[in-house]
């Protein structure tokens, strides 16, 4: 998979997600809004919007970016 570059907000909102995540408070509203941000940025890119996920989760969770 090639790398996608991400753009800022789109980073934030997943770190914001993956935090509440950690805590154990992830919302719902969270949750929407990152779903609904990574489909509209795949379609906008003409990517899959698996790929995009995936490949935020990796970045989020794992990558020090």
């Amino acid at each position: 998979m090639a790398t996608i570059d991400f753009p800022d907000d789109l980073i934030a909102l997943a770190r914001t997600a993956w935090a509440e995540i950690q805590a154990g408070r992830l919302t719902v509203d969270t949750a929407r809004a990152v779903h609904e941000a990574v489909t509209a940025f795949a379609l906008q890119k003409g990517l899959r919007r698996m790929d995009v996920e995936l490949g935020l989760k990796t970045l989020v969770r794992y990558e020090t970016a």
